[in-house]
């Protein structure tokens, strides 16, 4: 069965490419994965070696919080929070009580005060649990919110407010190991060798989801078909290779943004952990595609205009799923006031997948080379599916940029500057 399908619409005149010549490269990069050991490539294997008795634990915990707690605060900034974040927006349901899960908030990801008043002020006659995640446990934006939320779980529970706190943090070392061990928090470990953007199938993501009422058993089921599918050297048979070559030849021939677009808003989280994903792992030494995103027909109101008429600068790829759970049918009116009778045989989402089509045909005609993604529903099991493609994809991608996927030296610059600033006895305005 074939779980993902890749499709392009090119200009032939202009894309006439081969993928047989980039055979060689791929499968030195193949290899190198596969044997290399002194990065961090944990992640590869995850879905496969993660047991049945870390699965429990988790459960367990997701479990007990959903029992005694009403909202559960995960605190955390990008590879931290996204990853949970995406798949509660692409999975649970919008707009209803939850049935399985309780509200999973995030928090940690900014430095706004007035977020963190507002939530901390939300929480006054609700009752919560607090997972703060961070590998290095010295991220600013997590360390900030973790003391305010530390402080405040106190004030609400007092010394049972360590039962309320569970760490997420690296398996080996790091500050925030070193609190929760001289506090007596539970702890859940990030494998040593898997970082932040790709720590989504450890517990740095399964536990938010799996307390958000989402099945994390078909998440992962989905991720392992996708290591075994996905670990074809060869690229013809291997979809997440195409995608990363084609990426490669287009960024080579002169593209320098890469527009990810879907037609449903619960993927707009996808969205942003993927743009992370991406730009972390190949925006270094001045290389790179720009990860962007778009979120028709929202943004067909907005942005349709330059992507079919403006500067020649991007492609486009576009994320869809043949089956949904739900759907909406216009009804027919005697009156036809509106004129919409025509379209009373209709779902809104035959009409949504109807207006991807044109998009699709009037960007391509107007000049924009195009990539489509298909998986076959939008159920846990294939979002675990895509979610390890992109992951996979994205290695091979930036190795063939010659750049590696798995450090950020970029982000140390901001970082330190802020630090610097904060530091500083008198900053003069």
């Amino acid at each position: 069965m074939t779980h993902l399908n890749l499709s392009t619409k090119f200009n032939e005149r202009l894309f006439d490419m081969d993928f047989m010549n980039f055979g060689h490269s791929i499968s030195l990069i193949h290899h190198h994965l596969e044997e290399v050991e002194d990065e961090l490539t944990g992640w590869l294997k995850q879905p496969l070696n993660i047991t049945a008795e870390e699965v429990d634990e988790i459960h367990n915990l997701s479990d007990e919080i959903k029992e005694n707690a009403d909202v559960l605060l995960v605190i955390g900034i990008g590879g931290s929070y996204l990853g949970a974040k995406a798949v509660q927006e692409a999975l649970a349901p919008n707009f209803t009580k939850k049935e399985n899960g309780i509200e999973v908030l995030f928090v940690g990801h900014n430095l706004s005060g007035s977020y963190m008043k507002r939530l901390v002020e939300s929480l006054h006659n609700r009752d919560f649990y607090v997972n703060v995640i961070s590998k290095s446990g010295t991220t600013l934006e997590t360390s900030i919110a973790f003391r305010v939320l530390r402080h405040y779980s106190i004030e609400r529970y007092g010394q049972n407010a360590k039962n309320r706190i569970i760490v997420t943090t690296d398996s080996e070392k790091g500050l925030l190991k070193e609190i929760a061990l001289a506090q007596g928090y539970r702890m859940l470990d990030i494998p040593s060798n898997i970082g932040g953007r790709y720590s989504l199938l450890t517990p740095v993501g399964l536990l938010p989801i799996s307390v958000a009422g989402i099945n994390i058993t078909e998440i992962l089921r989905g991720a392992c078909q996708a290591v075994i599918d996905l670990n074809e050297e060869d690229l013809e048979k291997n979809e997440a290779y195409r995608y990363a070559v084609l990426r490669y030849e287009l960024y080579s021939r002169g593209y320098q943004v890469e527009l990810l677009a879907s037609f449903e808003p619960c993927l707009s989280y996808i969205h942003e952990w993927w743009k992370q994903l991406f730009g972390e792992s190949e925006g270094k030494e001045k290389k790179g595609l720009f990860p962007a995103s778009v979120n028709y027909s929202t943004d067909l109101h907005s942005l349709g205009q330059y992507v079919q008429e403006g500067n020649p600068l991007l492609f486009e790829t576009f994320l869809s799923f043949k089956h949904l759970s739900e759907d909406c049918h216009l009804p027919f009116n005697e009156l036809d006031d509106d004129q919409l009778n025509y379209l009373s045989h209709r779902s809104f989402n035959d009409i949504n997948h109807i207006s991807e089509q044109g998009t699709v045909l009037a960007h391509f005609e107007g000049g924009v080379p195009i990539i489509q993604i298909e998986l076959e529903r939008l159920d846990a099991f294939h979002i675990g599916y895509l979610l390890y493609f992109f992951m996979k994809a994205c290695a091979i991608s930036a190795y063939l940029q010659d750049v590696n996927p798995f450090d950020q030296p970029g982000v140390e610059a901001y970082k330190t500057k802020i630090r610097d600033l904060l530091n500083e006895k008198t900053i003069v305005s």
